[in-house]
């Protein structure tokens, strides 16, 4: 009996071992990847900013008209070219 209960217990010692490994490894296989999507979402952070910047330049009506004169050769109306519509 006493053998039994011996076995029994280092069976389950050797089981609760590898479970504690296999818990471990997952563990640096997890804490891994999480640095890999910590670093990809700085990256797209600083894409982000960069994007947003590039977007405020772009967008910049002083550069839009500037842009609309020289290239389109547009201009803006003069007054009495102006009709104004009410309902």
């Amino acid at each position: 009996m006493t053998r039994l209960l011996l076995i029994v217990v280092i069976v389950a010692n050797i089981a609760t071992a590898i479970a504690v490994v296999y818990a471990r490894h997952q563990h640096r296989v997890l804490f891994v990847q999480l640095n890999q999507l910590d670093k990809a979402r700085d990256e797209l952070n600083i894409e982000f900013g960069r994007l947003q910047l590039e977007q405020a330049t772009v967008g910049e009506s002083n550069r839009v008209e500037r842009i609309a004169r020289e290239r389109l050769g547009m201009k803006s109306p003069e007054s009495a070219d102006v009709v104004v519509i009410r309902p």
